[in-house]
């Protein structure tokens, strides 16, 4: 099998760890790795398989010979760095909001729209987390039945707010049960024992960014900028694992039998939807399992044709690194690197 020269760009982030993990545990045809990340990272190592890599910060020649590059860095970085890897000659997948909707980046689920990949111009889009799992349901049902409306709540963890948010979890919790002085530096509010109904800043419209990603991504992915849809995007006191509850209005009729039936078969989806024995899905579920999960599927009997159903997946696997990842494995398997 042929191998390639990769490089994690964010490699000393969760997300970028992550990415590292995931390279090593699918056994990626790698040749070279260079693990990059910022200049106050440069020098520290990192463990890959057998070997201790040496974190380099980005300068002139930094990407010469490179592949494939994995950014997972923020979008500042992106939109300075990634152009540098395409005029090198490599293809960027870049997990951060800074293309996601370029017109000529396609923004990839692989099991999703896998298709759009075969128009890359060395600039894919990784989609935001809370998409990625959702979307993977979403297909199907459009396939089979048509979406004629899609109302999304999320119960997003932590995590997908970076290292420092799950820090600040942490001690706060620590200061809640010991009765100390609370401190907010990554949250504007309280996270421990808490929920807050903002993810991202707000927009002129009154929806978060987060909000508004989850809208305009899910129109790119399907091919459907159309679609009526709605989201309500909140942070929960979870360290890993997005829950999401959709209320979703399909143009024809269904049965809840067909549906369990058309998730079971589809790629890395997992039914989990037992309500006699009190089984659906929990985020605590996915710290080990790449599948989404979904649950308490029911008819809603106030709309016609209305379905409800509730999700979790993992937000650094399937919603950032093992999705960007499966890219780059798309992109070998189908001669487009």
């Amino acid at each position: 099998m042929k191998k390639y020269n990769v490089a994690v760009v964010g490699a000393t982030g969760l997300v970028g760890r992550e990415m590292l993990k995931t390279l090593s545990q699918r056994n990626f045809p790698i040749d070279e790795l260079k693990v990059i990340a910022s200049e106050r990272s440069e020098g520290k190592k990192i463990q890959f398989k057998d070997k201790e890599l040496t974190v380099e910060s980005v300068k002139e020649g930094t990407f010469e010979g490179v592949d494939i590059a994995l950014f997972s860095a923020g979008s500042g970085v992106s939109k300075k760095v990634a152009p540098q890897v395409k005029k090198a000659g490599g293809i960027v997948i870049d997990n951060s909001n800074a293309f996601r909707m370029d017109s000529e980046a396609p923004l990839v689920v692989p099991e999703v729209n896998g298709e759009d990949l075969k128009k890359h111009q060395q600039i894919i889009a990784n989609p935001n987390c809370s998409t990625i799992q959702m979307v993977m349901l979403l297909k199907p049902l459009a396939e089979k039945y048509g979406l004629k409306r899609l109302v999304i709540n999320t119960y997003q963890a932590v995590s997908g707010a970076g290292k420092k948010a799950v820090d600040e979890l942490m001690e706060q919790t620590k200061a809640y049960l010991n009765k100390e002085e609370i401190k907010n530096d990554k949250f504007k509010h309280q996270i421990a024992f808490n929920a807050i109904p903002q993810i991202d800043i707000f927009l002129e419209n009154d929806y978060t960014k987060e909000e508004m990603k989850m809208v305009n991504e899910t129109h790119k992915i399907l091919h459907d900028p159309e679609l009526p849809i709605t989201a309500t995007c909140v942070r929960i006191p979870v360290v890993f694992g997005h829950g999401e509850s959709l209320n979703i209005e399909l143009k024809n009729d269904y049965r809840i039998e067909e549906i369990k039936k058309l998730f079971n078969e589809t790629k890395n989806v997992e039914v989990v939807d037992d309500p006699a024995q009190e089984k659906y899905p929990l985020q605590i579920d996915t710290e080990n399992n790449d599948n989404v999960l979904v649950g308490r599927i029911r008819r809603d009997n106030s709309v016609e044709n209305g379905v409800n159903l509730w999700l979790t997946a993992n937000n650094l696997r399937k919603g950032a690194a093992l999705n960007a990842v499966q890219i780059a494995e798309y992109l070998i398997e189908n001669d487009l690197v």
